[in-house]
C-alpha cells in the first residue's frame, strides 16, 4: 500500500488495526478526523473496503480445523462453481488465483475428518470441479 498519499496512510492504519478509532487514525495517518471519516465513506462506497475482519489463529479455535483448498475447474462451469463454493457454509472464504490452484478456498470445520468429509462429499461433488488440494493450517507465524 502506497503510504505517502492521504488514501495509503488511512488504510495502512486500517490493514493494521481494523478495529482503530477516526482520532486514532487521523493522528497516526496525519489528518483530521474528518478527513479520516470523509475518505473512509469514499473507500467503502467505491468498493475499496469490502469489510472489516477479525484475524483469527486457528490454533486458538478449539475443535476447528482449517484448510487452504487449491481448486480446479472445468473453465466452462467456473461461474457455477464458484457460485455453488460461495454458498457452502463451511468455506470461509474464496479467491481467484494465478498460482497453481484456480481458486483458492479456506476451508473449516470440526476436526480433520469433517474437513475431509467437506472437501470429498461437498467440493469434489460439484459438477465442474475436478480436483481439490487441501493444505492444513497448523500454526499461525504472523
Amino acid at each position: 500500500m502506497e503510504s505517502t498519499s492521504t488514501e495509503g496512510r488511512i488504510l495502512a492504519v486500517l490493514e493494521d488495526d481494523a478495529k482503530a478509532s477516526y482520532a486514532e487514525i487521523a493522528d497516526r495517518a496525519g489528518v483530521s478526523k474528518p478527513t479520516v471519516r470523509k475518505y473512509i465513506n469514499k473507500l467503502e462506497d467505491d468498493g475499496v473496503i469490502i469489510g472489516y475482519s477479525a484475524d483469527i489463529d486457528p490454533k486458538k479455535l478449539t475443535g476447528q480445523s482449517i484448510a487452504m483448498v487449491g481448486i480446479e475447474v472445468a473453465s466452462e462451469r467456473y461461474v457455477e462453481v464458484t457460485r455453488a463454493l460461495k454458498s457452502l457454509e463451511s468455506v470461509e472464504s474464496l479467491y481467484t488465483s494465478s498460482g497453481d490452484h484456480m481458486l483458492m478456498a479456506e476451508v473449516r470445520a470440526s476436526d480433520g475428518d469433517a474437513l475431509g468429509g467437506v472437501i470429498s462429499d461437498e467440493i469434489l461433488s460439484i459438477d465442474g470441479v475436478t480436483a481439490a488440494h487441501p493444505s492444513f493450517l497448523q500454526e499461525r507465524l504472523k
